[in-house]
């Protein structure tokens, strides 16, 4: 295989006719590089790059997860961009992932195999640059049962169906009494004040909203 290089930051190359151990060696050889993501599903590979904006709507999210689960007292087991293999067929890294319901399962877990281990109660993905390929399609091949996509505007939480596809819903799954419209009013702030009292007045609404108890 020749030599392939990431592509420039917010974008992606597709690249076709790549074997599993081509896309293997390619895990490899990008093993520690921040801010790139392989996508590998039956043939195809797209490299993507990811932005700033991408970086940063990944985190914040993700802080927003951890600082639920603390609030409402829930076990968490936190993997982030974790590679998901389903061996010579496909492979994704998710920008977080997280286990919740399954946490027992999990707990103090180094090694993971989607054949026998539970797939990740829920999924953040964030869309900025477009992915080439069905990500969601993968991720339903896993049953995972939620994943919360963000593409800079709007924000959606999606939920597998019995059918593995997945449909929109007003509230999570993981947390019931939250709606994307709570999540997406905190998002909305993040240009008006900054990220430590961002987090500060989210936690506050937590522990009056949904129930959590003091700090």
């Amino acid at each position: 295989m020749s030599t392939v290089s990431a592509p420039a930051a917010g974008r992606s190359v597709l690249l076709h006719g790549i074997d599993w151990r081509a896309y293997r060696r390619l895990l490899r050889v990008f093993d520690g590089r921040p801010g790139i993501r392989l996508t590998y599903d039956r043939g195809a590979l797209e490299i993507m790059t990811t932005s700033p904006q991408h970086e940063h709507y990944k985190r914040l999210l993700g802080r927003f997860i951890e600082a639920l689960t603390e609030e409402m007292n829930i076990p968490l087991a936190g993997y982030g961009s974790m590679t998901f293999r389903r061996p010579r067929k496909r492979g994704l890294e998710p920008d977080q992932c997280y286990w919740i319901a399954q946490e027992a399962r999990m707990r103090g877990r180094d090694a993971i195999d989607f054949r026998t281990d539970p797939p990740p109660d829920l999924v953040v993905e964030i869309d900025i640059t477009s992915s080439s390929l069905d990500r969601m399609g993968m991720y339903a091949g896993l049953g995972v049962p939620e994943v919360w996509c963000f593409d800079g505007q709007q924000l959606t939480f999606s939920m597998l169906q019995p059918d593995r596809s997945y449909a929109t819903s007003a509230n999570s799954r993981a947390f019931p009494a939250l709606s994307v419209a709570d999540v997406s009013g905190f998002l909305a702030r993040r240009a008006q004040i900054d990220e430590t009292t961002l987090m500060r007045e989210f936690r506050a609404w937590a522990r009056q909203q949904m129930g959590g108890g003091s700090p």
